[in-house]
């Protein structure tokens, strides 16, 4: 590992594994903190990741962001089976778990911290000396479970209270809570802001005791991995800059919507799709 003392500093710090993901056409790089840092990266903010991956993955699709890697035997490996009924999971490979003092100590005051856990992979909270201007999480990874077979399934988030106290903003989809109303109430009065993304359906945002909803635009979806990491991202960044969480969640979900009509990685946002989603955003104001 390099030396953790002579890295430069960041503006936005993704905390979480990589996945290697199996489909249909081989496996592919995916995970919460590679989709989160680069839509960071893409809406301009200097971005750096710790993560742990096996050697069966590479990164190159992450070159330019410095990734400290903790030495892992394996990389987290999902297969996602997609049926009628839905999405079925299995997790069939996971990798060592992220400690806190591997994070570089000129990380530590990044101006976006961004908890993503993808397999209960990081304490849900964290350490004092860490100082971000807006700690953003999106807590999938810490909601799910496993059987011996490595089927996922939701499963309870052990001391959330204490995380969802710190966080500035919190993301899930309601997936996530299999559609739990009365959790996403509990999660929502324990939370500064909590945003609950729907799909196609766009998602709801709870803030200050207000519930609003944001519709997403009508597009062909192509898939619909990493929406949720590229939103909340989307979503982290430009309250960040705003302040107004409605302006974020409405940028967000632009955003978010428009990955979902490419493959993986390749729905990352391009710098034209960015600026033509901030004119919308400041056109309706």
């Amino acid at each position: 590992m390099r030396n953790l003392n002579s890295l430069e500093a960041v503006d936005y710090l993704a905390i979480g594994h990589v996945a290697h993901d199996l489909t249909a056409n081989g496996a592919r790089l995916g995970g919460t903190v590679a989709y989160s840092a680069l839509t960071a990266r893409a809406l301009g903010m200097k971005v750096g990741i710790v993560t742990a991956v096996g050697k069966e993955t590479p990164l190159g699709a992450l070159d330019g962001i410095p990734v400290i890697s903790i030495e892992s035997p394996h990389s987290t490996t999902f297969e996602n089976i997609y049926t009628e009924q839905g999405r079925v999971q299995y997790l069939c490979a996971q990798a060592s778990r992220i400690g806190f003092d591997s994070v570089p100590p000129t990380w530590r005051a990044a101006s976006i911290i961004h908890l993503g856990p993808i397999a209960n992979e990081i304490d849900s909270s964290l350490p004092e000396n860490f100082s971000p201007t807006l700690l953003g999480v999106t807590p999938q990874g810490w909601m799910r479970g496993w059987d011996a077979d490595g089927r996922v399934s939701r499963s309870e988030w052990l001391n959330s209270e204490s995380v969802l106290q710190k966080a500035n903003a919190v993301v899930i989809s309601r997936e996530d809570v299999n559609g739990d109303h009365e959790l996403i109430e509990q999660m929502a009065h324990q939370t500064r802001m909590l945003v609950v993304t729907e799909g196609a359906e766009g998602c709801v945002l709870h803030w200050n005791g207000d519930r609003r909803r944001f519709r997403a635009p009508n597009v062909k979806e192509v898939d619909a991995t990493g929406a949720g990491d590229v939103f909340a991202t989307a979503f982290f960044i430009r309250l960040l800059r705003t302040r107004d969480p409605w302006e974020a969640a409405r940028f967000a979900t632009l955003i978010a919507s428009n990955s979902v009509t490419r493959v993986g990685l390749e729905g990352i946002p391009a710098q034209a799709e960015i600026e033509s989603f901030l004119m919308e955003v400041l056109q309706a104001r």
